[in-house]
Parts: structure tokens; C-alpha cells; sequence
């Protein structure tokens, strides 16, 4: 193939030109892939990366180098993909996925959910979850019914989603898809949402209220915690897929290794200090910006619809993370600390409130002030509702985690992969004065 080659399908058919491209690339036919965000009306792009498959290489000669370390001990075969994470928290990270890792994430994907099945394709493929979507395609051998647009209209979900003919059908979505379809009790939408033999929901805290919501309409909802690094969700409702192990570092961050975890970076200085090798398995290892607590539950007392059997998963007690926040989410105020994730969940339990994003803000009396952009679940702008907020946070948190300003918005800005788009949220926060 050219090296300067653009691929482009049909709007209607571009997923069979995108997962023969992708087949092409893991067979080492040419160089990785990077698919581009799509343009309103148009199908997904891709361009091949020569350059990063360049580093592979050089990565593969040089394994025994000590700026890459333990590189020797994995084995990646063909670099397939790259990956640029979503930026939301700064500059995005061009993350190299070898074949090894992309079908590891596949296989264990099918079997926590007790098959391989067909898939309805939601998220642009320039995004982790929706390059893993085809990714899954590919090992399974079906065929995605794809909906990059209007992915929360009732109607045309529901149109795409009768498409799909697999007897096993999943979707992978994030928590502002499934809340804005579910704002519609449409009995169309409901019946093709129940046909789904898992609804994967990440990229995002899920709300308790809209997992119980989910929950009592009878949809098979997952909620999955993952990122690019590890090739999408590794973490099904808190316990690790089979073959993933998760730890928690000296200070508290979350840590994740298996067979699904990315070459690393296509910068050197990044890679080497964000990946490692578990000592334990030999499997690459991805330190995350996470902070998390690990737990145990036994087997009989699960409430998950994922499928816990296989590698790890054997005992009668299983390990169970919870993700408690950022690490560089805290907010010094007045000399206290406070988690801006913990206050957006108390801000979030209110029954008014829809969603929240909190952050710290620059103030020159209190270091940083505690701020949250809010969106009200129902048309009421009454200060009552701002006032039993605060008192809620009070009493959950203490005084130092009440916000000093909400900002009332009609909806949080995101990113195209659904994400609150954090950067837009803190210009908008830092804007306002108490």
C-alpha cells in the first residue's frame, strides 16, 4: 500500500474497507493504521503510521537497551494500531497497539460475556472503544452495524440496533449515551436496548442512579473500566478479566498488567515511565493516573452479569477494585484536601442534579476554591436546590468540600468519544468569581 494512503469507505459501507485494512495490518501487509475522527455526513478515515512502526522496530533491535525497559520480555508481533488518548486531561499520547495486545483484549472480552457475538459500533473508531469494537469483529469473524451519529436519538438507535441479525449482540457506550436514550421511554428503543446481551458502559464514572434506572428497565449493563493503554476495558464491574491483574502502588495508584497492555508510547521518555514489566507474570505493566482501593468478594454474593471464571478467577474470594478518583484530582483548599471525584459524587446523589463536573480553580484567598459546572435533572433554577446540595456535601465531606460556585449548565461540553471535556469545563469554571 501507498504509505500516503487515506482509506475511506462508503458512509454505509466503510466497515468492511476498515476491518480488511485492519486485517492487513495485523498480518503485517502494512504499516499500522490510525483512524481519524470522522466529519459530520462522512465515514471514518485511516492513514498508515510507517514512522511509529519504525520505532517498534527499533524498539524490537534495541530490546535490551535500559531506556526501554524489560521490552525483551514481551513479545508484540505486528504493531496494528495507534491510538491517540482523548487529551481530556491535557496533551493526548500516541499509544502503539501490537496485534498480541488488541486480540488478548478481544478474546477475554468474549469471555467474560460468555461468547463472541455481533456487534452495534457507537463510538468513532479513532477511540479506543470503537477500534476495539472492530477489533472484536475481527477475531470473531461478524460483522458491526455501525451508528456514529445520532447515537442517543431513540429512533435511529433502535433502527440500528434491529440490524443486527447475530444470536449473541453487544454494545459498547458511555454513560451520556445510555442516560440521553433513556431520557425517552419509547417502547421501540426499550425492546432493542433488552435484545442486547451486554451494554458495556466506560470512558466514565456510571452514575448509581443510572445503573439502577438501567438495572430496573432489565437491561444487561456492564460497566467497564479501561483506557487506550490497555486496549479498552480490563475491569469488568470492578473484577479484572481473566488474565488481568490489577495492583495498587505505594501511593495508591492503580496499576494494570496483562497481555492487553500497549507497546507503550510513541514517545521514548513517556513510555518509560509509565510502563514497566509485571515481575509476577512478565506481562506488560501500565501505571494509570488512578487512584483506586482493592477489596475482595466472594463468588456467591456477585452482582454482575460478567462472567468471573478463568485465569485469577478460580478462588472463592475474588479481588475487586474501586476507583476513588484522579491523582491529580485533589484540590488544596484553605490548607485541606479535598477529592474533586468524591465531591462530584455527593454533588451528583443530589436528586435534582443530572451531572456535575468539580474542579479547583485558582483564588488567591483560599489557594484553590472547590467549583462544580452542574446540570439540573429538572427545569427547576430554584437556589433551594444549591442550598440542600451544599448541605448534602457538608454532611458527607465537611465543610471544606462545599463548592464556593456552582455554574449551571444546560449540558457538560464532551469530547467526541463522549467524555466531559475537561479542558473547556476548567476554562469555564476558572472564568467565574465567588
Amino acid at each position: 500500500m501507498d504509505p500516503n494512503h487515506t482509506g475511506r469507505g462508503s458512509v454505509t459501507g466503510w466497515t468492511s474497507h476498515a476491518l480488511a485494512a485492519l486485517d492487513a495490518a495485523r498480518r503485517g501487509e502494512c504499516p499500522p493504521l490510525e483512524f481519524l475522527p470522522a466529519e459530520l455526513g462522512q465515514a471514518p478515515r485511516w492513514i498508515e503510521r510507517p514512522e511509529a512502526e519504525l520505532t517498534s522496530r527499533n524498539w524490537r533491535k534495541d530490546a535490551d537497551s535500559a531506556s526501554i525497559p524489560s521490552v525483551s520480555q514481551h513479545k508484540f508481533g505486528y504493531l496494528t494500531a495507534v491510538v491517540r488518548t482523548s487529551g481530556s486531561t491535557g496533551t493526548p499520547k500516541q499509544t502503539l497497539l501490537p496485534w498480541s495486545a488488541l486480540e488478548a483484549s478481544a478474546r477475554m472480552t468474549a469471555e467474560a460475556l460468555g461468547g463472541h457475538g455481533q456487534w452495534l459500533l457507537t463510538l468513532q473508531p479513532s477511540y479506543v472503544a470503537g477500534l476495539a469494537v472492530l477489533t472484536r469483529s475481527l477475531v470473531a469473524g461478524t460483522h458491526p452495524v455501525a451508528l456514529l451519529e445520532g447515537t442517543s436519538d431513540p429512533q435511529r438507535f433502535a433502527e440500528a440496533a434491529e440490524q443486527l441479525t447475530g444470536e449473541r449482540r453487544y454494545v459498547s457506550l458511555v454513560p451520556t449515551q445510555l442516560q440521553r436514550l433513556l431520557e425517552h421511554r419509547d417502547s421501540r428503543l426499550l425492546a432493542a436496548l433488552r435484545r442486547f446481551d451486554a451494554i458495556l458502559l466506560g470512558g466514565g464514572p456510571t452514575s448509581p442512579e443510572l445503573f439502577g434506572q438501567a438495572r430496573e428497565l432489565q437491561l444487561n449493563v456492564i460497566r467497564t473500566y479501561g483506557m487506550a493503554e490497555t486496549c479498552g476495558g480490563c475491569v469488568y464491574d470492578g473484577y479484572p478479566l481473566p488474565g488481568v491483574t490489577v495492583e495498587i502502588s505505594t501511593y495508591g495508584r492503580v496499576l494494570l498488567s496483562g497481555p492487553m497492555v500497549a507497546q507503550g508510547y510513541l514517545d521514548d521518555a513517556m513510555t518509560a515511565e509509565r510502563f514497566d514489566t509485571d515481575p509476577a507474570t512478565g506481562h506488560r505493566r501500565f501505571r494509570t493516573d488512578d487512584l483506586g482501593q482493592l477489596g475482595s468478594e466472594r463468588t456467591e454474593d456477585l452482582d454482575t452479569i460478567a462472567q468471573v471464571t478463568g485465569s485469577g478467577h478460580t478462588a472463592q474470594v475474588l479481588p475487586r477494585l474501586t476507583v476513588t478518583g484522579r491523582a491529580d484530582d485533589v484540590i488544596i483548599t484553605g490548607g485541606v484536601k479535598v477529592s474533586a471525584e468524591e465531591v462530584r459524587r455527593a454533588v451528583e446523589s443530589h436528586p435534582n442534579v443530572r451531572e456535575a463536573f468539580v474542579a479547583g480553580v485558582q483564588d488567591p484567598e483560599w489557594g484553590q476554591r472547590v467549583t462544580a459546572a452542574v446540570v439540573l435533572a429538572t427545569a427547576s433554577r430554584e437556589g433551594r436546590s444549591f442550598a440542600e446540595i451544599d448541605a448534602q456535601v457538608r454532611e458527607k465531606l465537611g465543610a471544606a468540600a462545599v463548592p464556593k460556585h456552582y455554574e449551571l449548565l444546560g449540558a457538560l461540553p464532551l469530547l467526541p468519544n463522549g467524555k466531559p471535556d475537561r479542558q473547556a469545563l476548567l476554562q469555564i469554571l476558572s472564568k467565574q468569581r465567588a
